[in-house]
């Protein structure tokens, strides 16, 4: 269809992708354009920005509108942590949910009242629904559910068992693409695009990347599986007479980025305070393993700073992290420019072979050859900035596994001492524990942004640790205090504790023995395609590059490679 004088509204119109959109949407000459956000100052912050971009296009037909469009409009400003903690709240959440639908339910809602104020003709939903519904976290829900029937507290079993209700998926779900069916056929809307997720970046149950120890967590699977649940839904209203025109672009991949600089590293809205733990603070590992911990820690005083890659809702990664998940053969990533310039495509009458409603097995948007032109760049502008501020850009902890995090700063310990894998296969197990206990000892600012960042460091003798006041690692479930076993602190500095023993060191020996050996065993007149990793990419072994080489190990150790490009 025709773009041109037809009013859009964009959902999610603050974030990476609805931005990307909505800069594709306006050279279109559409009537209006309403940006939809959470918060107000992130609305009217896009709205200023596609202002200022376009001066020619009339402000007054930008449009801001904020709230939370899957609750009532009387509660669309207000944080739901809250309207869960009053029962009067709580009782109209858990109605709107699961009470049948009714025009009182409908008109209430805030989504009805977005779509019947504008009536636009073309919606587009960039909104993560799926991490929206499934971050509520049933479980953690649920374990308080049990606690309160074992305590017998009639009140708090009340109270929980509300908070469950209203915690309900499927409910959720169901209600929201009912209210917007109805909204969109009430104002004659002509065409709703959906820019949905897979859960995973496009990988499969395999995925390194968890939210605990469970590889994938249930979070994780229950964002997928709304996901996927969402889909069907869709392509049951694409099924339907009369409604709009209805698609859903599936990225299958990482999408970035929005930014590259350098700067105070902050998380929630808050700068990371760095924390230190000394040597003689060290924890002794010793009966029970206390998750949250009354220690006295020193703050530093400082925030972390370094360099970084926005990437929008989905938060700011190092170029550790980055080059890791963006490496060839894990989530890679894909611009929201290729997903805008899909979305434009689709509205318009072209065929993407990208609309998952029409091919829900084959459709989904890949890594782009965009991306992966542009990733070089990426990469070399934060080594650029790195270089300029005297710093490493190695973890966050903020992508969500604090494996990730753990093999990220133990790369880069072998990097700082001996430089090339080449010097790494020369030392003994026992060498290279010793050197990095000494590295760590002496380093006060390397170990304060390991531990400020919830990685624990687990000392040659494996009974002793540095930590910060928070750890990723064993995740907190409800228990403070954890038995201390030996197959546990094992699991636990496996899964995300830089883990200084010489077994661990011995591990990585053998991680790079296998590399030189498998790139060494490729024919010296191999020039095809066939070979990705050979000499030249991992630069003849006189170097360690830590994102490609944890890159490696999601993919050859832990057989965490996507299996479509």
């Amino acid at each position: 269809m025709d773009i041109k004088n037809k009013t859009v509204l964009i959902l999610g119109g603050w974030g990476l992708v609805g931005s990307a959109i909505a800069r594709k949407i306006i050279i279109q000459n559409p009537e209006k354009i309403i940006l939809a956000s959470l918060l107000e100052a992130e609305a009217k912050e896009a709205v200023e920005h596609l202002q200022k971009e376009f001066p020619d296009f009339p402000a007054e037909n930008i449009i801001p509108w904020w709230g939370n469009i899957f609750i009532r409009k009387e509660f669309k400003d207000k944080n739901r942590a809250d309207l869960l903690a009053d029962p009067n709240s709580r009782e109209i959440l858990i109605n709107d949910t699961l009470e049948e639908l009714n025009d009182e339910i409908l008109r209430a809602s805030s989504l009805y009242d977005l779509i019947s104020t504008f009536q636009p003709k073309i919606v587009i939903d960039s909104i993560n629904t799926a991490t929206a519904i499934a971050y509520q976290d049933i479980y953690s829900v649920s374990r308080d559910v049990r606690k309160s029937i074992k305590s017998k507290n009639l009140d708090d079993i009340v109270y929980q068992t509300e908070r469950l209700l209203a915690t309900l998926y499927i409910p959720q779900l169901i209600r929201h693409v009912q209210i917007l069916y109805r909204s969109m056929i009430d104002t004659n809307s002509q065409i709703y695009i959906k820019i949905g997720t897979s859960g995973t970046g496009g990988m499969g149950l395999n995925i390194p990347y968890t939210h605990s120890e469970e590889k994938p967590s249930r979070v994780l699977l229950s964002k997928s599986s709304v996901a996927g649940a969402h889909t069907l839904l869709l392509f049951l209203i694409a099924r339907t007479p009369d409604a709009p025109i209805t698609k859903e672009i599936k990225p299958t991949a990482a999408i970035a980025w929005k930014r590259i600089e350098y700067g105070e590293i902050r998380k929630g809205g808050k700068p990371v305070e760095l924390f230190d733990c000394k040597i003689e603070n060290a924890i002794k590992l010793d009966k029970v393993f206390k998750i949250k911990n009354d220690i006295e820690t020193e703050k530093t005083g400082d925030t972390l700073k370094a360099v970084f890659i926005d990437t929008g809702e989905n938060g700011i990664f190092s170029r550790g992290e980055f080059d890791a998940i963006s490496s060839l053969g894990q989530m890679e990533y894909v611009t929201p420019e290729d997903i805008a310039q899909s979305v434009i495509q689709e509205i318009r009458g072209g065929n993407t072979g990208h609309d998952i409603i029409n091919a829900l097995d084959h459709a989904s948007l890949e890594p782009t050859y965009r991306a992966g032109f542009m990733h070089h760049s990426a990469i070399k502008k934060m080594k650029k900035l790195e270089e300029e501020h005297q710093t490493d850009s190695v973890a966050f902890e903020m992508l969500g596994p604090p494996r990730l995090s753990k093999l990220l700063y133990e790369a880069q310990l072998l990097k700082l001492l001996f430089g090339s894998i080449k010097n790494v296969v020369k030392k003994s197990p026992k060498e290279i524990s010793n050197s990095t206990f000494d590295y760590i000892k002496q380093n006060g600012d390397l170990r304060s942004n390991i531990i400020s960042i919830g990685i624990p460091i687990l000392l040659p003798d494996g009974k002793q640790v540095l930590r910060g006041k928070d750890i990723k690692i064993p995740p907190y479930r409800g228990e403070n205090e954890l038995p201390i076993e030996d197959k546990k602190i094992d699991l636990w500095a496996s899964d995300g504790w830089v883990d200084l023993r010489e077994k661990n060191w011995k591990k990585w020996l053998e991680r790079f023995d296998t590399i030189i050996k498998t790139t060494e065993s490729i024919p010296a007149d191999e020039t095809s395609s066939r070979y990705v990793r050979d000499k030249e990419y991992w630069n003849n072994f006189n170097e360690i590059d830590i994102g490609k080489i944890v890159g490696w190990i999601f993919i050859y150790e832990d057989l965490g490679e996507r299996m479509k490009a």
